[in-house]
């Protein structure tokens, strides 16, 4: 039993500083989608998702999957921000919490915020963002992402 234990603390020494070690080139990839948001380029934060993503998000119908998702995710969003009032928008992704790579793919999680104006406040949700990516040639493309937080809070 102990030379399988040892084994199994040696395997896990071996492949945890590969598992977990930052990639800049991924994180450059959300920073892209982050700043293309926050310039209003629509176009180029759909460039960097596969062509069928998955996309969880607090806006129904929560989940979207498959080719033309990133499409109806930004169409149910418009329509939601415009029915609650919801304007001058701004995300900011942190550094990861967590990241793994694993040959051509990569869960990362960051910390995340939404500040955006609604009935003249300035409200913020502040929480985590999951990404899953996968290398598409030399490019990191987002495959999934999950948006996690509480409800907005005025912004003092």
């Amino acid at each position: 039993m102990k030379p399988l234990i040892a084994f199994a603390a040696l395997l896990a020494c071996l492949v945890a500083p590969a598992a977990f070690a930052r990639d800049a080139a991924i994180e450059a990839t959300i920073h892209r989608m982050m700043d293309g948001f926050n310039k209003g380029d629509v176009a180029a934060v759909k460039a960097l998702h596969v062509a069928a993503p998955t996309i969880v998000d607090e806006v129904a119908p929560f989940h979207w999957s498959g080719p033309g998702a990133f499409d109806s995710w930004i169409g149910d969003l418009g329509k939601a921000e415009a029915a609650e009032g919801k304007t001058d928008g701004v995300v900011w992704f942190g550094d990861p919490v967590a990241e793994a790579v694993a040959g051509d793919r990569a869960y990362v999680v960051t910390p995340c915020s939404y500040t955006f104006k609604q009935k003249g406040k300035t409200l913020r949700e502040t929480g985590l963002m999951s990404f899953v990516l996968v290398k598409q040639g030399t490019d990191w493309k987002i495959e999934s992402w999950t948006w996690g937080s509480p409800t907005a809070v005025v912004v003092q």
